[in-house]
Order: C-alpha cells, then structure tokens, then sequence
C-alpha cells in the first residue's frame, strides 16, 4: 500500500498546486502544469517549464518539445507510462507579441519559489534517478548553476541518497537548423536516456 498512500498524496499535493501563487507567474498562466507518470517511477525527468500547448492542455510535454521527447523516449526503449516527468517550474512564463505567447526563461526567484513542488514530487515518488533537461531543470535540482558541458553524462550523487544525470532540453533539438547535426544530437541525446534508464533499472 505504500504506492497507494504515494499516489493519494502525491495527487493531493497536485491539487493543492492549482492554486499556487507563490510567484507572479501564475497572474498571466492559464493554469498550473504538475507532473506526471508512475508514482513508482525509477526514472523521474525534470524539464524548464510549460510550453504554450502545455499551458494549455495542463499537462507536461505535450507540445513540439515533447513530441521530441517521446520519439527519443521510444528509441531509448523507455515506456513514458512507466516514469514521472514534470518541470521545474510550474507555470508558463511567456511574452504577448501579437497573438503569439513567446517562451521566456525562468529567473532565479521563479525556480526557488517552484522548488517547493518539486521537492514535493521527489519526495513522494522517490525515483531513485532523475535526469535534469536542460540547464534550468539542473539549477533546480542540484540548487545551483551549473552547465550542461561540464556535467553532461556523469552520475551526481543527490542529497536524498538518489541519483542525479544532466543532459539538454529536448527543445534545443527544436532549433537546430542543420539537419546533420540535428540528428546527431537528437542520437546523443536517446544514448543520455537509454544510459539513465540502464542505471535506474
């Protein structure tokens, strides 16, 4: 019963999160964007925040980014049902230009008043391997600034005894404009999570 008491808690905390307003990000967002997955997770992933679409739909990597995800997700032989994938930061932070809502990156006080639920979720699930997308997902898991270069690839031992990988954002991917290299990073990026789903197995 001690994942049936985690899923009851963890959908509690969940809720408690729609009404967030621990930082002003929630004055424009359309709603809070928690976690989701296995609360039995051995693999947890941590993104920046809502896209557009999320924000919408209020659920995590549902957008262009995380249809990358799931392709690389699929080629590293990982069930997305079988893991926990959330964000750092809760809510859509973006700029109105026109129509458009533009992707904005969170700022330091953002993530700290976010790392509240987040600390909620790895409590609660327990994942003993969690693998930061990106290097705002790294900022709110390791609590300080670090980059994706130096600590790609290599396992960082967490406070709660768990384990932590770095590797990019699979929106990097997004942007990328020659489709050589595009597909080269998008290998290296399913050999990041083939690699952390190895370990956490």
């Amino acid at each position: 019963m001690i994942g049936g008491n985690s899923a009851i808690a963890l959908d509690a905390v969940r809720e408690e999160a729609r009404g967030c307003t621990r930082c002003h990000l929630h004055e424009h967002a359309t709603q809070t964007v928690f976690g989701e997955g296995s609360v039995d997770a051995r693999l947890m992933l941590i993104g920046e925040q809502p896209g557009d679409q999320e924000d919408l739909a209020g659920r995590p990597f549902v957008g262009p980014a995380g249809r990358v995800l799931d392709r690389a997700l699929a080629e590293a032989g990982i069930d997305r049902a079988r893991i926990y994938v959330t964000n750092a930061v809760k809510h859509f932070k973006f700029q109105q230009r026109g129509k458009r809502r533009l992707h904005q990156k969170p700022i330091a006080p953002e993530i700290q008043a976010c790392r509240w639920w987040l600390d909620q979720e790895r409590m609660l699930v327990r994942a003993p391997l969690i693998v930061a997308l990106g290097a705002t997902a790294a900022r709110a898991l390791l609590g300080k600034v670090v980059t994706i270069g130096a600590t790609r690839g290599r396992a960082i031992p967490l406070d709660d005894g768990g384990e932590g990988w770095i590797t990019i954002h699979p929106s990097y991917l997004l942007r990328i404009d020659d489709k050589a290299d595009a597909e080269r990073e998008f290998r290296r990026f399913v050999e990041d999570l083939r690699a952390a789903w190895r370990r956490a197995a």
